[in-house]
């Protein structure tokens, strides 16, 4: 029998859908599962959002320009400027997902070999993106107990070699909810521009923000060559199964070789581009009320845990993740064990292990991430779950 590619084998399993078997054996016997485990809003999609693409009219549905709508494009620079971001729509290509944006960034600014240092613990997809394009991930490790603050200069400075290329960073952070600072911000473009290095910025999250104002890598004076900028609707419109995200940067090298990437896979979805498009005509304050929700569910969640014996979760300053640190043996098998052998009330909770954002073997097995997408009395349900597992959980510390 043939065999799969190397690069087959080494694609990393997504460790926030692998319990999902367990999940639904809980349901099928009548257990109630709030799900914390995966970054899906239970914000409803914008009418207005939907209403674009039911009232779109078509004879042929064509393919789109490969860099995505001209009329899309155009009124992304009116969104980006509202951050002080000023781009052209040429320096803007939309992707299939935010997902698509780092892998083309990937593979256009990074060869076979080459190494991206990334903060852990970090988003577990970017591992399978980097296997994709044959480069290798360098984490440097931030610690529960600064509330997963950027790690010194000096860490990153032991970690690069001639082999490092870039530096990823997700603002805010999933999976921890750590919101950097602009002075943080300040000492990776001292990085980027003393070692020649890429700055890739996710910025899936940047409308949730709680404790402090969002301040973008674009934002960095002097890095116009060096900062490419990942973006997606996903989170920011509750619109995960639009697909559509964006590539965008200044330096123009790289946009010609994004742009042939793009060009291979002919075009972004044209429906989901039109609801991408309605989004930004949003009004102002729609985002008032959604991020006034989200900080409510993020106080709650955090009190709670911190109110459990042995439990420990700083406050995240945006995103709407938490990572917990638990008087637990093993987060793998602890999350397993809430679906598979516990109930409360004919209730458990669904949680993401902390290995699976950890690239440093041994690390984050006492961690979980939490994603406080359910209603504040849903979340308070689930940690009263959570609660009387860990006094119940035969591998409690």
């Amino acid at each position: 029998m043939p065999t799969i590619s190397q690069r087959g084998q080494l694609m990393p399993p997504s460790p926030i859908r692998k319990l999902v078997p367990y999940a639904e054996a809980a349901k099928k016997r009548g257990v109630t599962v709030y799900h914390l485990n995966i970054g899906q809003p239970d914000i409803e999609t914008p009418e207005p959002v939907l209403d674009a693409v039911r009232q779109s009219h078509f004879k042929i549905l064509e393919y789109s320009h490969s860099a995505g709508n001209e009329s899309y494009r155009q009124k992304l620079t009116g969104y980006y400027k509202k951050f002080d971001i000023d781009v052209t729509s040429q320096q803007i290509i939309v992707t299939t997902g935010g997902s698509e944006a780092i892998l083309f960034g990937f593979m256009a600014c990074l060869d076979p070999g080459d190494e991206v240092i990334i903060p852990e613990p970090f988003y577990a997809n970017y591992n399978g993106f980097a296997v994709a394009a044959n480069v290798h991930v360098k984490p440097i490790t931030s610690s529960i107990e600064t509330g997963f603050a950027l790690p010194p200069i000096e860490e990153f400075e032991k970690l690069i070699t001639p082999k490092t290329k870039g530096i990823l960073i997700c603002n805010p952070n999933n999976p921890t909810g750590y919101l950097y600072s602009r002075e943080e911000m300040e000492v990776l473009k001292h990085i980027c521009l003393k070692y020649n290095l890429f700055l890739f910025s996710d910025e899936a999250y940047r409308e949730f923000c709680y404790s402090g104002k969002h301040f973008s890598a674009m934002n960095l004076e002097g890095m116009d060559n060096n900062v490419i900028l990942m973006d997606t609707i996903s989170k920011r419109y509750s619109a995960c199964g639009a697909r559509i995200g964006a590539l965008v940067t200044k330096n123009q090298t790289v946009l010609d070789a994004v742009m042939k990437f793009a060009q291979a896979r002919l075009s972004p979805p044209s429906f989901a581009q039109i609801a991408a498009e309605a989004a930004v005509d949003l009004p102002a304050d729609y985002f008032d009320g959604i991020k006034a929700e989200y900080e409510a569910r993020r106080d709650i969640l955090v009190k709670m845990l911190n109110e459990i014996p042995g439990v420990y979760c700083p406050n995240p300053g945006g995103a709407f993740y938490a990572m917990a640190k638990l008087p637990i043996d093993d987060a793998d098998k602890f999350c397993q064990w809430l679906l598979e052998s516990f109930e409360y009330k004919q209730q458990t909770v669904m949680l993401s292990p902390g290995t699976g954002f950890y690239a440093t073997a041994g690390l984050g097995k006492d961690e979980v991430r939490l994603a406080y997408v359910l209603n504040t009395g849903d979340i308070q349900h689930a940690m009263e779950c959570l609660a009387a597992a860990l006094r119940v959980y035969p591998g409690k510390k």
